[in-house]
């Protein structure tokens, strides 16, 4: 197999200025993501209503992505981005004030947390197709993966420090936090070198941009296939911010422990992410392998006999879920017209993301009344078949 420098996209200096700033606002966000999911925890005790939050966050990506991807086909994606990277930095910065002022409940965060997905479902595919601008277009898989890679490796950080600094700091102060990080995603935004940038042109007005996405798909065996095994698999291996906390709960005795297991799956996801993005083409062979990674190791994790050996499983977790995503994104862009990459890289996240509405609730369901363990090992047999 071809192999490509792992980092090769970085010699871009508009690449560099972005993936610095992704990954320090990305830190922030995962912070907030943890400290959110504890503290729905805390209020209620039941990991079903830690999956209602997710419901409440990813179904505008559901409802709205693959329209979203259309609008950022058609607009321009830094433009785009700038404006809802803001309003993000808002909706943290909202949050973090009402909690401070004892403001904060569940139908607060429920109601937040849907502003935070419809925002998120726009900034989704125009965040992402401005990544494929930084760079030439050979080298378009290593910057998706890369962009993976600081997406998922961010969760190494982010996770562990909102299980450290929880306690001294209190919730609202992290969400303050992470509020502020996202100056370090506006900042390159601005300071990048338009003129280096290779934007493809926009897609037309008119006809019918999110049928002829599906029909894209559809009429492509290859695409059809991993986006069906994709969609299902995402559903239900993909909701650690449930299983995870009611595992480091309920089976290690610590709701902490919840932000070390997410750090460390976000390390084996990191490894992945890089990996893929040093092939040159992405194959189908290494997409499903890491599916059966994931699948195998997500069953070995979820009864792991002690935390140490948690962590450790934690790791192929990791490396087969990022590496699968960076799969599917690479394979996607390898078949995808320039015109419609926003709308494919939409339906990429309405499978990934836009499918937690009905995974998280589930795998809370299981997680509260069947088991921690099975509310992991379920998707991972999922995934195996």
């Amino acid at each position: 197999m071809a192999r490509a420098p792992m980092f090769s996209s970085l010699r871009h200096r508009n690449a560099r200025l972005f993936f610095i700033g992704l990954l320090v606002s990305n830190i922030g966000t995962w912070m907030q993501m943890t400290a959110m999911s504890l503290l729905v925890y805390e209020l209620t005790g039941n990991a079903a209503d830690v999956g209602i939050t997710l419901l409440c966050q990813f179904l505008p990506m559901l409802l709205l992505g693959v329209w979203a991807g259309a609008v950022a086909d058609r607009r321009d994606n830094r433009t785009m981005a700038l404006l809802t990277q803001g309003l993000l930095a808002a909706q943290a910065l909202t949050l973090g004030t009402l909690y401070l002022h004892d403001l904060v409940n569940l139908p607060v965060v429920y109601g937040l947390s849907l502003l935070l997905g419809v925002i998120g479902a726009f900034d989704n595919p125009a965040r992402r197709g401005f990544v494929i601008e930084l760079v030439e277009p050979q080298e378009i898989t290593n910057a998706i993966s890369l962009n993976t890679a600081v997406m998922t490796g961010s969760r190494i950080v982010g996770p562990a420090l909102a299980a450290a600094l929880k306690g001294p700091l209190g919730a609202g102060w992290l969400f303050i936090v992470n509020g502020v990080s996202f100056v370090a995603m506006l900042w390159p935004l601005v300071a990048i070198d338009r003129t280096q940038l290779h934007t493809a042109p926009p897609a037309k007005r008119g006809g019918t941009p999110v049928r002829d996405a599906f029909r894209f798909i559809l009429h492509d065996r290859r695409l059809r296939v991993v986006f069906v095994t994709f969609t299902v698999v995402g559903t239900f291996a993909f909701n650690y911010s449930v299983s995870l906390l009611k595992i480091a709960d309920v089976r290690y005795g610590s709701k902490p422990f919840f932000g070390i297991l997410l750090a460390a799956t976000g390390l084996g996801s990191m490894i992945g992410s890089l990996l893929t993005g040093a092939r040159v083409r992405v194959t189908t062979y290494w997409f499903f392998g890491n599916g059966l990674l994931l699948g195998v190791s997500g069953i070995a994790f979820a009864w792991a006999p002690n935390a140490w050996s948690a962590l450790l499983l934690a790791l192929p977790v990791g490396f087969g879920g990022a590496a699968f995503i960076s799969a599917l994104n690479a394979i996607v862009q390898q078949e995808s017209p320039p015109d419609m990459r926003g709308r494919l890289l939409a339906l990429s996240a309405v499978a990934f993301l836009g499918t937690t509405p009905i995974g998280a609730p589930i795998t809370g369901w299981i997680a509260d009344n069947v088991g921690a363990e099975w509310s992991l090992a379920y998707g991972s047999v999922i995934a195996l078949v």
